[in-house]
């Protein structure tokens, strides 16, 4: 009987009672780590062109697998890809954290990005572009600006210019993220507090002004 947790590797038949060496024995995966590896080619495979240009076939032949060894572990193309935003969505929040902003916040998104770019490109350039899966970027934006507004909250008087900028700041801080990955990942170091700049500029343009003619 087959063991359920691994796939079967089939090595080469022993021919004669003493043969005159053994086979190199193929590594058998169990369920997880197959599954793992599955989800690490779909997400190389989907950020090259998006859900709706990658097939299956494009999937198995990434992994170096067969088709029929996907169906094995996914049922439909659409259920890999959720998984694999999933899997994006859960590294990124382990990351980064999910319920306050503060100095280290930034810095652990670079971080984030740079060890996972095909996976944070998913969520947040291909994913907000397909209707069947738009329900997880909606849910994370939704979330991001919950945070935000919170925490500008203390800097910025309550008012529609405190709205205006707990919307701009999480959206201006995923596109510089992604800009910086497109760019090559420019100066790792100094790339956290180039984005603070910018995120920075929109806390000052938020501030109320004084009117001189007023």
């Amino acid at each position: 009987m087959s063991n359920p947790d691994a796939d079967s590797a089939h090595g080469a038949q022993e021919t004669g009672a003493a043969p005159a060496a053994q086979a190199v024995p193929v590594r058998r995966l169990r369920r997880a780590e197959r599954r793992e590896q599955i989800l690490d080619a779909a997400t190389r495979a989907f950020a090259r062109a998006g859900y709706a240009a990658t097939g299956l076939d494009n999937v198995a032949a990434e992994a170096g697998l067969t088709r029929a060894m996907l169906y094995r572990h996914f049922e439909s193309k659409a259920d890999l890809y959720r998984a694999v935003l999933d899997g994006a969505c859960l590294r990124l929040a382990e990351a980064t954290g999910v319920d306050d902003f503060d100095e280290s916040t930034l810095p652990a998104l670079v971080r984030a990005a740079s060890a996972d770019p095909n996976g944070f490109r998913l969520l947040f350039r291909y994913a907000a572009r397909e209707p069947d899966f738009r329900d997880l970027i909606d849910s994370i934006t939704a979330a991001s600006r919950e945070i935000a507004h919170r925490n500008l909250a203390g800097e910025i008087p309550e008012g529609p210019w405190l709205d205006w900028a707990a919307n701009l700041i999480p959206a201006l801080t995923i596109e510089a993220v992604i800009a910086w990955l497109d760019a090559g990942q420019p100066g790792p170091d100094q790339a956290a507090e180039r984005i603070n700049q910018a995120v920075h500029g929109v806390k000052a343009a938020a501030h109320p002004t004084v009117n001189p003619t007023g």
